[in-house]
């Protein structure tokens, strides 16, 4: 399922990276939540937990139905 993750952050990186952030895939728990940390100027962005939801939970679910939810630590 890791590697699920990973590709499907791969489909975002750049966009993030434009920005100057990025995002580290921290964990995967056995219940289908993705724990992430933003990195760079994603990490101290006011609009970092819209970027979250809106655009990399969008895709890593779209990339893996059995994804709950992705957070951030």
């Amino acid at each position: 399922m890791k590697e699920k993750v990973e590709q499907a952050l791969e489909k975002i990186r750049p966009a993030l990276q434009r920005d100057g952030g990025n995002v580290e895939l921290v964990d995967v728990t056995d219940d289908g939540v993705v724990k992430v940390k933003l990195v760079g100027a994603c990490g101290g962005c006011p609009m970092s937990q819209m970027t979250l939801k809106m655009g990399i939970e969008k895709v890593v679910k779209q990339a893996i139905p059995e994804v709950k939810s992705v957070e951030s630590v």
